[in-house]
């Protein structure tokens, strides 16, 4: 079986399979699933609050670091791929127990770099809470798939 093939099989539920522990923590449920392409739904938790009560811009760009991560794993490469900048601007911010949507895609992919997007949205996308890009290196470690 695939990365994408697992990730899709967990489509509509939490996505307890992933290999990153830090992924687990966050317990995203799977909306959508392509190659390149990944959507994924979080329910912002209390510890994930910032001092005001609002989701902690620190939780969110690790949201966007992590999914972006698992969208290279969709694209089912050999060789692992390593983030070289993360850039994240901030719109908006949700509270606990908001549902929260992060959609990711390849913006360009070449031989050696991946450059991916991820928007970060309320439930029902009519607020942008955040988007982020990021480029990642290919490195000479193999992935298990």
């Amino acid at each position: 079986m695939t990365a994408l093939d697992k990730i899709k099989s967990f489509m509509g539920n939490e996505f307890t399979a992933s290999p990153s522990p830090f992924m687990r923590w966050l317990k995203p449920i799977v909306v959508s699933a392509e190659q390149g392409a990944l959507e994924f739904k979080y329910t912002v938790r209390a510890e994930w609050l910032n001092p005001a009560g609002n989701l902690h811009g620190g939780v969110t760009a690790a949201i966007i670091d992590d999914i972006i991560g698992a969208t290279v794993f969709s694209l089912n490469e050999p060789d692992f791929y390593t983030t070289i900048n993360l850039v994240v601007d901030y719109f908006s911010s949700a509270k606990a127990d908001e549902k929260i949507i992060a959609s990711t895609h390849i913006i360009k992919k070449g031989r050696q770099f991946l450059n991916v997007q991820c928007e970060i949205w309320n439930s029902d996308k009519s607020r942008m809470l955040a988007k982020g890009t990021s480029n990642l290196f290919k490195t000479q470690t193999k992935i298990e798939q």
